[in-house]
């Protein structure tokens, strides 16, 4: 895609929220290619702490981050 390093890559996020940290990134990034494109990002604290992602941009992608996940 490009020959930068991604966001979750150059500040060492893991799991969960690496991944969604990265789809954000390729949304974006296809997106300003295209000219146009439409994005929402919803979360909620469920049990256990866990946070649910939804990132919702043409299709939803789900991301379930444990606490211990967020960075610091």
């Amino acid at each position: 895609m490009h020959d930068t390093p991604s966001i979750a890559a150059m500040v060492n996020h893991r799991g969960q929220f690496a991944e969604a940290l990265g789809h954000i990134e390729k949304v974006l990034t296809e997106g300003v290619r295209h000219g146009f494109f439409e994005c929402s990002i919803v979360c909620e604290i469920a049990n256990g702490g866990k946070r649910q992602l939804v990132i919702r941009a043409g299709k939803s992608h789900k991301f379930t981050i444990l606490e211990n996940e967020l960075p610091r």
